[in-house]
């Protein structure tokens, strides 16, 4: 069985790739260039089951059809997870919302002309389910039945309103082409990311956006004022890979798999830093050891954890794993 994994030098994607092959799948992932296709087979060991396409721009509707149509009879499974992740633009459509969209339609126009394939699971956000100004709002509770209500006129405000929403239109694409061809479509929506990168080497002075979260209060000094002050939910990046080769192994359609296992805020995280790392001096924090007490909405996804079966990874393991990896590579540890 042949599984395709786009996008697959991202941070989720790779330990996706890392448990296909552990489950000895035929595993195809897409790349931007042949560089990058090289260094990732060398990294997982060279296996003959695992090659690579070139997918130069996914924001291109057409970029996936030369794929599809050399390699589209060999892919059972498709796992979509490419998709821009950043904040650092104000071209909000340009970089966030036409790539998001468009490399979903994309590699499901390009399943429909030249595939047979029998899954697909799309990587899609908890930004999906949110409506962004209810985040602070102690009384609001979000299940994986629920939408972000954002238009895209009136997303485009700042880069975390046009992020979500790339998001909420990017999935409603995959659930519209689900309807049209009875595809079984699931979708992944994880909170903010955390985690070790699968492979020591990638770990570099800027990390994927969830950990730039943690990279920021790591290299805090004691004294050092929190700013921004962060509060959300957090699943392991590990756990999200897991979840994606489930969502196909069992009869997941329909569902959309909303993914967390709790909050966080910078406080909980210099805590865990303080307690797990003392030979590292980070800021205290401005409550050592309450941990966050802000009012947030919840993300009540017992379904999900019912669907998937398996134990998730703690906050305090998650971030040590984190950072550890990243203090290492410092030579601070």
């Amino acid at each position: 069985m042949a599984v395709l994994v786009t996008g697959a030098t991202g941070f989720i994607a790779q330990w996706v790739v890392d448990y296909l092959l552990k489950e000895n799948y035929q595993v195809i992932g897409t790349v931007r260039s042949q560089e990058k296709a090289d260094k990732l087979h060398k990294q997982f060991g060279s296996p003959s089951s695992l090659s690579f396409e070139i997918v130069k721009d996914i924001s291109d509707t057409e970029a996936f059809e030369p794929l599809f149509k050399k390699r589209g009879k060999e892919i059972d499974v498709v796992l979509h997870t490419a998709s821009p992740f950043h904040f650092n633009t104000t071209s909000y459509e340009k970089d966030l919302l036409i790539p998001a969209l468009n490399g979903t339609k994309g590699v499901l126009n390009a399943i429909k002309k030249y595939g047979d394939v029998k899954k697909v699971v799309v990587t899609s956000s908890y930004a999906a389910i949110v409506d962004v100004s209810k985040f602070a709002d102690s009384s609001c509770v979000f299940t994986e039945k629920d939408w972000n209500p954002a238009t895209w006129e009136g997303c485009q405000t700042d880069p975390m309103n046009a992020y979500c929403a790339s998001k909420k239109f990017a999935e409603e694409a995959a659930w519209a082409f689900a309807k049209e061809t009875g595809v079984s479509l699931s979708t992944i929506n994880p909170v903010f990311v955390f985690g070790p990168q699968k492979f020591d080497e990638d770990v570099t002075s800027q990390l994927n956006t969830s950990n730039e979260i943690v990279n920021g209060l790591m290299h805090s000094k004691p004294g050092d004022k929190i700013e921004p002050n962060y509060h959300g939910a957090y699943i392991d990046v590990r756990d999200v890979a897991k979840a994606h080769v489930l969502a196909f192994q069992r009869d997941t359609n329909g569902e959309r798999l909303g993914l967390s296992n709790g909050s966080f805020g910078s406080q909980t995280i210099l805590d865990i830093l303080n307690e797990k790392f003392p030979q590292v001096e980070f800021s205290k924090g401005p409550e050592p050891g309450k941990g966050d007490t802000a009012p947030a909405a919840a993300f009540d996804n017992r379904h999900s954890k019912e669907v998937l079966g398996f134990p998730f990874i703690s906050l305090e393991q998650s971030i040590y794993d984190t950072v550890s990896q990243v203090l290492k590579k410092e030579g601070r540890l």
